[in-house]
């Protein structure tokens, strides 16, 4: 089945990119969900119903985590479930910018197992399943051969990049920016960027589906602290989330600094 399963949610996340397209640039009504949570458009909302029936549907035995649905203890009693961020760059969306994603994942007893990322702007698809590598509009991807932490481009908010982080000062390369967590995993999947880092907290449903592309893709993904990751949490956050090739990730790792124990703004 899990071949099916990555079918399901390619098919799923083109049907969310056609109604996020109904949307885009059309001044959608807007939330702000409070509590710092940021905002909430009524696409998130459509998409959210959309991927809960219809992935719910095909997989009635599988759980369901979405940042757009009230969370409830009964995923933590399924093997599958899965985990959604209907819009992932919510507020890219509303901005207009092309940028934003949707992401797919399913996880198996912790592990992600099948994942997508689409952009629907943009035509991309990224998608992986695990033993099967990934791909990117069917074809396939590999991170980049880069060894050289000084000398690598890395995708991350401008907080991550403070000296305070990192032994000796941060590292000489240069900072790129998506707004999209699950968008900034799949380039370094693609190996268009060599590393992506958050060293804040980061929800499951941001980063799932990234995190099997990624690996898949031949590179390394970890939390913040470099500890290995699994999902379907009772709290579903990650310490934070670095992935870049092999070598550079265990670079990238030790240059923190290990009094580094909490997440950062």
């Amino acid at each position: 089945m899990p071949e099916a399963d990555l079918t399901l949610l390619q098919d799923a996340a083109l049907a969310a990119g056609e109604i996020a397209l109904k949307y885009f640039r059309a001044d959608p009504e807007t939330w702000d969900k409070g509590g710092g949570q940021g905002p909430v458009t009524e696409a998130d909302l459509e998409i959210d119903r959309m991927l809960r029936h219809e992935l719910l549907a095909a997989r009635p035995d599988y759980g369901w985590l979405s940042e757009e649905t009230e969370d409830n203890t009964a995923r933590l009693h399924h093997d599958h479930v899965f985990i959604i961020d209907p819009i992932d760059g919510t507020r890219a969306f509303i901005n207009g910018e092309q940028s934003f994603s949707h992401s797919l994942a399913i996880a198996r007893r912790g592990q992600v197992v099948a994942g997508v990322v689409h952009l629907p702007v943009r035509a991309q698809t990224y998608a992986a399943r695990a033993g099967a590598g990934a791909s990117l509009n069917g074809a396939a991807i590999n991170v980049s051969g880069c060894t050289d932490i000084d000398a690598a481009q890395v995708l991350g908010a401008r907080p991550n990049f403070d000296a305070g982080n990192w032994r000796g000062g941060a590292p000489g390369w240069k900072r790129h920016f998506r707004p999209s967590l699950a968008y900034r995993l799949a380039l370094v999947g693609q190996g268009r960027f060599d590393a992506m880092l958050t060293l804040r907290a980061a929800w499951e449903w941001d980063v799932a589906a990234g995190d099997l592309i990624v690996t898949q893709a031949g590179g390394a993904v970890s939390g913040a602290r470099g500890e290995a990751t699994s999902y379907n949490n009772p709290t579903p956050q990650l310490s934070g989330m670095i992935a870049a090739p092999k070598n550079l990730h265990t670079g990238i790792v030790d240059r923190l600094m290990p009094h580094l124990k909490t997440p950062i703004a």
